[in-house]
Order: C-alpha cells, then sequence, then structure tokens
C-alpha cells in the first residue's frame, strides 16, 4: 500500500504540493539567511547554495527536486493510504520542516494507524525553530492541517 494516494495521482500530489509550497518559502534568486541563520535561496532552498542569483528555471528545478524529496520521504514512512490533500499537506510539511514530521515521529504512528484527524493535529506542534515559537510557521501549520483535514 505503500505510497497509494486515493482519489488522486501522485503527479497531482506533488503538483498540489509545490502550489502551496511556493507562496509559504517564498521567492528569492539571491541567497538570504532564514529565520534560524540557514543559508536559502529560491523557494526556501537549502542545499549546497551558492553565492549568486539563481534564474527562475533552476529555482522551478530545485523546487521540483525538493518536493520529490520530500514526496519520497512521505512514501517510505507513512504506509497507508492517503488522500490527495493528505499526501500534500506532509509533502509540504517536510518540504519545510524535513523528513522528521513524518519518519519517527507521532503524526507517522498516528498515521500508520488510520487516525488521519490525529495524524494531521500533529502538525500544530511543528511551529517551533531553534527553540522559538515562529508566528509563520503557524500559519503555515494551521494551512497545512486544514488542507490535511480535506478543509481546502
Amino acid at each position: 500500500m505503500k505510497g497509494k494516494i486515493i482519489g488522486g495521482t501522485i503527479a497531482g500530489v506533488l503538483l498540489l504540493a509545490a502550489a502551496i509550497i511556493a507562496p509559504w518559502e517564498g521567492y528569492e534568486a539571491r541567497p538570504y539567511r532564514d529565520a534560524v541563520g540557514v543559508l536559502t535561496v529560491c523557494y526556501g532552498h537549502t542545499g549546497n547554495v551558492q553565492d549568486r542569483a539563481y534564474t527562475q528555471a533552476e529555482c522551478d528545478a530545485l523546487l521540483h527536486s525538493d518536493v520529490g524529496i520530500a514526496w519520497r520521504a512521505v512514501e517510505r514512512c507513512i504506509h497507508v493510504p492517503m488522500t490527495e490533500y493528505q499526501a500534500a499537506a506532509l509533502v509540504s510539511a517536510a518540504y519545510n520542516i524535513g523528513p522528521s514530521v513524518v519518519c519517527g515521529s507521532t503524526l507517522q504512528r498516528k498515521a500508520n494507524a488510520g487516525d488521519w484527524p490525529g495524524a494531521c493535529a500533529q502538525l500544530d506542534r511543528w511551529v517551533y525553530a531553534k527553540g522559538k515559537r515562529l508566528r509563520g510557521l503557524v500559519k503555515r501549520r494551521a494551512a497545512e492541517r486544514q488542507l490535511c483535514e480535506g478543509r481546502t
């Protein structure tokens, strides 16, 4: 059942996730330090960032690659069928937080037990960066939870 999407496709999940992620991350063609000091560029990309301007095409490619990485974490750790909205919400969270939100977490345990309301509610807990509660993360997690719960 791994990676099974109910009422949608993996391609649809990835497109939906990218459409959600891009506005939350914002677009910056030049590298900058994020709220916790990590060198970041484009749509929240943090890996191997070079000190130069990136083209829109490069940023789009990084976004799609990073969404794919986040999807693979969701697919690897969530073993029950999920809706397109649940999957997109988890991909968005994994993109922003990293795989720990869906791998080795209470969210993972609840999702894999079929407790989707409980799993979606766990998103509210991931609002801290370096021990500091960030308003932007509170808003983003609320939007991801709404999507996870099918309230679009």
